[in-house]
């Protein structure tokens, strides 16, 4: 169509310039020998319509949409004035249309940088699935869909996280989160072999952790001080917890229920092997476990194995999104996201290493 539009401009173009030498006379009788065969042919067609292709009515609608319409009426056409105007029209609507469409229909293509943040995530932390790396773009203040986190990293051809099982909520965990505390021991080897037991409690609705120490033998008065500890930590935090879920290990003497029932906490014994019943408390002895056994064995002895146990809480309870709190974080709440795009089109993160390397911080640079 617009190599026959362009043939008949040219073929015009040159007969214009073929009429420029012509005298007014000779002007005058080529338009009446034309408008006669015009006559002619409407007189031989009779109902029958003239077919124009693209190219001819554009031309036409080219040349003629600018005379008057008093003009056009007294023109011999094969068409009907009105028909020329709205050929013109058309022409128009098609030229707006066509700039108008998109050069590249759907969603923009995320920022660069933000697509590199997102891979060297993934390729730093092997562990990291989409949903996490997603949580930690939250804390950085970049807004951007978990499923734009998948499709970044499908496109960058990185396989996915190993998958790992996640516990099924009752509905009394998960109506009575605020109320909820669970607690657990775990045990942790030292360089020398001495095996240590580590006592821990976390909150269901902040998931903040707290441990309350680490002991060789925990003696049931050892015990007991570790719940005088931790009901005055919540006492200081304004926490009101009502029930504490704990498993039936014979470490946990009668005074430790005496002491949580003195501050109207309710202890609740998880089912003979369910440990699905306090799944909050295994999950985190799991994301503690792993940096463990990623690299050197950092339990040297028990005073080594108390600072890295601070610096872990700290890690996890000011740092670390969670899933089950919308990626937020247990101490405080999430920043605003990057709403500049100059922000987010220059991305500066760096990385902050703890625990010798094993556990990674991202903060925006100063």
């Amino acid at each position: 169509m617009l190599l026959r539009l362009a043939y008949l401009g040219l073929t015009n173009v040159f007969a214009v310039l073929r009429l420029l030498p012509a005298r007014g006379r000779d002007k005058d009788a080529e338009i009446l020998a034309l408008r006669h065969q015009v006559l002619v042919l409407q007189r031989q067609l009779g109902s029958s319509k003239v077919r124009f292709s693209w190219a001819d009515r554009a031309l036409l609608a080219a040349l003629l949409h600018r005379l008057p319409g008093d003009l056009l009426k007294r023109m011999h056409l094969v068409v009907r004035p009105d028909t020329v105007l709205r050929w013109h029209r058309d022409l128009i609507a098609r030229r707006h249309a066509r700039r108008s469409r998109l050069r590249h229909p759907g969603r923009p293509r995320t920022v660069r940088s933000v697509r590199a943040l997102v891979v060297r995530l993934a390729r730093e932390n092997p562990g990291w699935g989409y949903r996490r790396i997603h949580g930690e773009l939250l804390v950085l203040g970049v807004k951007i869909a978990a499923s734009t986190v998948w499709e970044i990293l499908r496109d960058a051809r990185i396989d996915p996280a190993p998958e790992r099982s996640s516990a099924t909520w009752a509905a009394f965990p998960r109506f009575q989160a605020r109320a909820l505390l669970a607690c657990d021991f775990f045990e942790a080897v030292t360089l020398s072999g001495e095996c240590l037991h580590v006592l821990a409690v976390i909150e269901h609705a902040s998931r903040r952790i707290r441990i309350l120490g680490a002991t060789a033998h925990p003696t049931a008065a050892w015990v007991a001080q570790a719940a005088r500890n931790v009901v005055m930590d919540l006492e200081d935090a304004g926490c009101r917890a009502r029930y504490l879920i704990r498993d039936r290990d014979g470490k946990y003497p009668g005074a430790f229920g005496a002491v949580l029932a003195d501050a109207g906490i309710e202890t609740v014994l998880t089912g003979v092997r369910m440990p699905r019943m306090n799944s909050v408390m295994g999950r985190w002895v799991q994301t503690y476990l792993p940096p463990r056994a990623a690299g050197p064995h950092p339990d040297l002895e028990q005073p080594h194995l108390i600072r890295a146990f601070r610096e872990f809480e700290q890690f996890y309870n000011a740092h670390r999104p969670h899933q089950g709190i919308a990626n937020a974080w247990p101490l405080r709440p999430l920043p605003a996201p990057l709403a500049a795009p100059a922000q987010i089109a220059s991305l500066r993160i760096r990385r902050r290493d703890r625990l010798g390397g094993l556990l990674h911080e991202y903060q925006h640079a100063a």
